[in-house]
């Protein structure tokens, strides 16, 4: 175990400028080391944090941060940047209730410039700072830093394409490691892979520019005639890569493990003054041995043994049941589909990618696309099943509203992840998608709460239910299950006797929780029935009916307040006159903070705990 005697001596940036270079190879020893270390305790993103040790170090050491804003796109990579910016003390908090986030937050250090946690962000971020500060006449630079896997969703190209020739003082890092959670798919990930094979012009270009540079007062505009001219001689020498024409300035590909060579890059560009694209290959899980030889296993990861490698073993989950009932629907069904949005392994599509491989589409990070895309499949005949983490549907709301439900097309959406997922916090959290689709005609949500119910669902929304419909389910696996419990229905179920007072509605995971609070209220006396819901919209007429003859209805949901299932319960029986009283404990216009997911049900009073005492005082 390292000592980490420069880490823990390094307490902002301007500590990290003093250090001799010399020193640096160790520094970036002592980060690698504390990186698995804290990773192996708590979780989290391991192999892209590796491969950023020496891009981190660099861009510290030649950008005045905070003066000058880094941008980190998704920001799963900034644990480096954390420790480098006076949070070295603080690190082994990192994805635990109350310490740090695993991704970048400005209410967290004045270094953290935007918030981050889904992709492809970055570039519009920055390019917006970049412009106020032109505006404000201020004169530092501003770095979005983005992964080639981020670079392909739309919103960075769309930044990219408003931001060439149209910004100064602004830099963009491409780090390319070649990968994602898996391995890149699509033209831009083979057109950088020519570039890295292939890059002889590139050079020849790099040191052109460098030459120029040199020359006193008219260097830049001398870059700036060649780069905008179409003579033969520029077309030989100075070949454009698609990022000049795009109006930024190249510079790479560049050893990002190399920090000379990285700092170097950065001083050239903050010359210009005109936007610079600075192309960085790196290793993903660089320094730690199982990370390099699997990068997707160590992307995002549990605590794992440090000597082995080895995480505890997996248990069946939601996301594997769903993964074998697709194999065994396809297997049958030449029209079934799946897609995901670069998230093959996290929603247990690799089993279906290798055994139906032409019916198999990875689209990269772009959800808008994978559903419009679904859309098209579905208009020819096929059964798309878009498979996808709640929290990155979000991102296409318009495309489920005007490409899918408006025109009524079959496809399905299997929402993993559904609910509360813990470490990740706030960007991550699975508790929009029900009050996003509750909004859209022609829409139908299933929320299974046990495997069988899961596939009982699927099966309904595959060969039985028309237009956009839903499937959401938790991470993980199954919680407790009554013994006598038995899945009747694949719209709703009643669990315990309809002849006491008090009703307890709710669907998914919690009625897992629901059904421990029944055991101990009967302990304490007091007899609930609990309505499971499967079918969330549109509602079964038949359970809020049956309903009525409590006097007394609790209806816990695990999603927002506002758009909710309860609110939508709760309406259709005061249109059925009902007389009782109807409490609704659901998420009311917060979002969840990083914590693990049953620290975060108990402060939500999700809790088995909670629900006994919510209906003991409200009793």
């Amino acid at each position: 175990m390292s000592d980490y005697s420069i880490l823990s001596q390094l307490s902002s940036p301007d500590d990290l400028k003093k250090l001799p270079e010399s020193e640096l190879p160790k520094l970036c020893e002592e980060i690698r080391q504390k990186l698995v270390e804290v990773v192996s305790e708590n979780g989290g993103h391991l192999a892209s944090n590796l491969g950023v040790v020496e891009l981190t170090i660099a861009l510290h050491r030649s950008f005045k941060a905070p003066f000058d804003s880094i941008v980190w796109d998704v920001g799963h990579q900034s644990y480096t940047h954390k420790m480098l910016t006076g949070r070295y003390s603080k690190i082994e908090t990192i994805r635990t209730k109350g310490g740090l986030s695993g991704f970048p937050k400005r209410n967290e250090s004045k270094y953290d410039d935007f918030n981050a946690g889904h992709s492809s962000t970055s570039i519009s971020a920055a390019f917006g700072m970049a412009k106020a500060k032109q505006i404000k006449g201020e004169k530092s630079h501003t770095v979005a830093v983005i992964g080639d896997a981020s670079f392909t969703g739309g919103m960075a190209l769309e930044g990219f394409n408003n931001a060439g020739r149209y910004s100064k003082k602004f830099i963009v890092v491409l780090n390319d490691n070649k990968m994602s959670i898996g391995k890149n798919v699509g033209a831009f990930a083979k057109y950088l892979t020519r570039v890295r094979v292939n890059p002889w012009y590139l050079r020849l270009k790099n040191k052109i520019e460098r030459v120029l540079l040199k020359i006193p007062i008219v260097g830049k505009w001398l870059i700036k005639l060649l780069a905008h001219s179409t003579s033969k001689v520029k077309k030989i020498a100075y070949r454009d890569t698609i990022f000049d024409n795009f109006g930024f300035t190249y510079f790479g590909p560049i050893n990002g493990h190399d920090i000379d060579e990285l700092e170097r890059a950065f001083e050239a560009a903050k010359k210009l003054d005109a936007p610079v694209l600075i192309h960085v290959v790196t290793k993903k899980g660089k320094g730690y041995e199982y990370a390099e030889k699997d990068p997707k296993t160590f992307h995002g990861i549990n605590r794992f043994d440090i000597i082995t490698g080895e995480s505890p073993q997996s248990k069946e989950s939601f996301s594997s049941v769903f993964g074998e009932y697709m194999c065994q629907i396809a297997s049958k069904d030449r029209r079934i589909c799946a897609i995901t949005a670069a998230m093959k392994p996290g929603v247990g599509l690799n089993d279906f990618s290798i055994q139906y491989k032409d019916r198999f589409f990875d689209v990269g990070i772009a959800e808008e696309h994978a559903v419009t895309f679904a859309a098209g499949l579905a208009c020819k005949g096929m059964v798309p099943v878009f498979a996808v983490y709640s929290t990155f549907l979000q991102r296409a709301y318009d495309q489920l509203l005007h490409d899918v439900a408006m025109q009524k097309l079959h496809v399905v959406i299997a929402i993993d992840r559904a609910g509360i997922v813990g470490d990740d916090g706030e960007t991550h959290q699975g508790v929009f998608d029900v009050s996003m689709l509750n909004s859209l005609p022609n829409t139908t949500i299933y929320s299974p709460c046990y495997f069988d119910g899961l596939k009982k669902c699927l099966n309904e929304a595959v060969y039985h239910t028309e237009s956009l419909v839903a499937v959401r389910y938790p991470r993980g696996g199954e919680l407790y299950r009554p013994e006598n419990y038995l899945e009747a229905s694949v719209d709703f179920d009643f669990y315990g006797s309809k002849d006491c007072d008090t009703l307890i509605v709710t669907y998914g995971r919690l009625f897992s929780n629901c059904c421990e609070a029944k055991k101990k209220l009967i302990k304490n006396g007091k007899e609930v029935c609990v309505l499971k819901l499967n079918q969330i919209k549109p509602l079964p007429e038949k359970a809020v009916c049956d309903s009525l003859v409590f006097k007394d209805i609790h209806f816990y949901e695990e999603g927002m307040m506002n758009g909710s299932i309860a609110y939508c319960f709760n309406t259709e029986l005061t249109r059925m006159g009902y007389a009782g009283k109807v409490n609704i404990h659901a998420i009311d216009d917060v979002f969840v903070d990083h914590q693990t997911v049953s620290q975060a049900l108990k402060e939500l009073c999700f809790d088995s705990e909670s629900i006994v005492k919510d209906i003991l005082e409200i009793e």
